[in-house]
């Protein structure tokens, strides 16, 4: 990090961490695993306890975005900032520390859900957040951080992942490739794909917080071949599907026969 980014960093967290209600500052992303490009925007999470206003964050006067709490989507990423600070992207991801440590606990026990967010193919499993807590570099204030992936929740999510792969594979195959629906059946391939890929890392006990390089992480990566092959016409899509399907039922150990997977309550 040069002189620069660091004199960045430390003015920006002091200012997200004055902010009323927050009780800490992290910064995520590609920044905290040093995957960064020289472009790369800068994530940084500002986790508060009872009520934080977005409007102070608004006061701060930065160019940009700020949603309300809730917008996007009104789950465990409940909401957030596209910034531009010192002519830098940054986009601040609130997070409410009450439903992060009950998630934690929820994951302790196996327990998850996936929640649809935008720019997720397959959704986010509501243990991303503790996956933060394990992954971000704390920059202001206290957080804890867990001392591994939990047993339980290694046990529970690859099977409900791989479930809904297969699910949605298996729709395609009924409802999209006899009807020749390339569109359709590319979608599928690629969502089953993106779960099996969850699938594979919770089996590893590895988190993950984005898609960013997920099917390559999981060795799944011949599922692209599979969608730049696609061709239009009942069978050809149909053998494609059944390709996808040996390749994620290859990637992915399935759970043994009655066994449902994860819950998502």
């Amino acid at each position: 990090m040069t002189d620069d980014d660091s004199s960045f960093l430390r003015d920006t967290a002091d200012r997200l961490a004055a902010l009323p209600g927050v009780r800490a500052v992290a910064l995520g992303g590609s920044r905290a695993r040093g995957t960064h490009r020289p472009d790369s925007d800068w994530d940084l999470a500002l986790y508060y306890r009872g009520r934080f206003d977005p409007a102070d964050l608004c006061a701060v006067g930065w160019e940009g975005e700020v949603s309300e709490i809730g917008a996007w989507g009104g789950g465990v990423f409940n909401g957030g900032a596209w910034l531009t600070t010192d002519g830098r992207r940054v986009d601040v991801h609130y997070r409410d520390l009450d439903v992060v440590e009950h998630e934690w606990a929820e994951a302790e026990q196996g327990r998850f859900r996936v929640e649809p967010l935008l720019f997720h193919l397959a959704g986010i499993p509501s243990y991303l957040v503790v996956a933060e807590l394990a992954i971000n570099q704390v920059l202001r204030g206290e957080l804890p951080r867990p001392a591994g992936y939990p047993p339980a929740l290694r046990q529970s999510a690859p099977g409900h992942w791989y479930g809904l792969a297969t699910a949605t594979l298996a729709y395609a195959k009924a409802g999209h490739a006899p009807r020749g629906a390339v569109t359709q059946v590319a979608g599928a391939i690629a969502l089953a794909a993106t779960q099996a890929a969850h699938a594979v890392l919770a089996a590893r006990g590895e988190w993950t917080t984005n898609d960013k390089g997920l099917i390559a992480r999981a060795g799944l990566r011949e599922a692209d071949d599979i969608v730049a092959g696609l061709e239009p016409g009942p069978e050809s899509l149909s053998a494609a599907l059944d390709d996808a399907e040996a390749l994620i039922r290859r990637a992915v150990q399935p759970p043994p026969a009655g066994e449902s997977g994860g819950r998502t309550d």
